[in-house]
């Protein structure tokens, strides 16, 4: 996407991988039109210095939706001028689902309530909406102070990210980003089911998967204050998330994901088959049940690669029609 914009030293990155100027500030999306969204759950610790900091630049329509949070969280958010829910259910992509049905407002910023994103970056974020894309995410590794995240959590970070990159075919540079920004409209056109800390892996893949227009920009990422605990569990929530990367890949890259499982069946029917022949020529002795297992493995992994090539294609065409569709809407509406 070109750019006329004069360069001003901060830079955006979009999903296709080229970096563009970015303008300070986002004189073109006014305060009223924004809705500051913090999904929270026992941030009494911090919640005050996110609404204040919000406040100082301008935004001030902030809706905690909360957890039910053990302590103060609430309260405190209240005292300091937001706007409370109390979620239904559980889990933060439930949370931010429930919070959707209530703005009314074109543009959200949503970050966490743990005093980790800097309220000061709203207008970096909200900058590319204002030309046209539609989902932004902040970047943490652009300026992330060196005790913000412990070794472990950054090995697992960007291998995650790498996963993402060969799993989904798109560079978002820090998926797991909390901070985010986008349209209301493009929000209701994903298919969200999430419920827990998934939700930026699966706003991720739907925003591939929906061709919404994504890009990336330099955020800064603070420690967590010592008097604040986290929610996540490293290797716990680690492997959820990988899990569900691979489990989103059935409808967004399906000819990885049975594909992927149909290799597994052809190179473990083979292993079996070379046993069964190496006992035979050595011993002469058969093993008839591991020959049909060996058998059934090979055809059931062909299967599924044939099954991924087509369900590739049929996705491939449901895209280009849902695209088509989607043009022909906007060229109505501008009409």
């Amino acid at each position: 996407m070109e750019d006329d914009a004069v360069d001003t030293g901060v830079s955006v990155r979009s999903s296709g991988g080229e970096t563009i100027a970015a303008t300070e500030g986002a004189s073109e999306i006014s305060p009223d039109e924004v809705c500051v969204l913090i999904p929270t759950l026992n941030e009494a610790a911090t919640i005050a210095d996110v609404i204040e900091g919000f406040s100082e630049q301008g935004y001030t329509n902030v809706v905690v939706v909360d957890g039910d949070s053990s302590d103060d969280t609430r309260e405190i958010a209240r005292e300091h001028g937001a706007e409370v829910l109390v979620q239904s259910g559980d889990g933060k992509g439930q949370a931010v689902r429930e919070a959707l049905e209530y703005i009314t407002v074109p543009y959200v910023v949503m970050l966490d309530g743990d005093g980790t994103y800097d309220p000061a970056d709203a207008d970096t974020m909200l900058e590319p909406l204002a030309r046209g894309y539609e989902h932004v995410i902040g970047n943490r590794f652009a300026d992330m102070d060196d005790d913000a995240m412990r070794a472990l959590n950054g090995v697992g970070n960007r291998l995650i990210n790498r996963a993402f990159g060969f799993v989904h075919g798109a560079n978002y540079e820090d998926i797991l980003s909390g901070y985010r920004a986008f349209t209301v409209d493009s929000f209701r056109r994903l298919s969200l089911d999430s419920d827990g800390f998934t939700i930026e892996t699966e706003l991720a893949v739907e925003c591939v998967k929906h061709g919404v227009e994504t890009t990336v920009v330099p955020i800064s990422y603070s420690a967590r204050p010592d008097e604040s605990e986290t929610n996540l569990h490293p290797v716990k929530d680690g492997g959820t998330i990988l899990l569900a990367l691979y489990s989103l890949a059935k409808t967004n890259n399906p000819l990885f994901y049975f594909g992927s499982l149909g290799m597994a069946g052809i190179v473990s029917g083979g292993f079996i088959a070379v046993y069964v022949l190496w006992e035979w020529l050595r011993y002469q002795q058969g093993h008839e049940i591991m020959a049909l297992v060996s058998a059934a493995a090979i055809l059931l992994g062909v299967q599924l690669l044939m099954f991924g090539v087509l369900s590739d294609m049929l996705v491939t065409l449901h895209r280009e029609q849902r695209r088509r569709l989607e043009r022909i809407a906007r060229n109505e509406r501008d009409e």
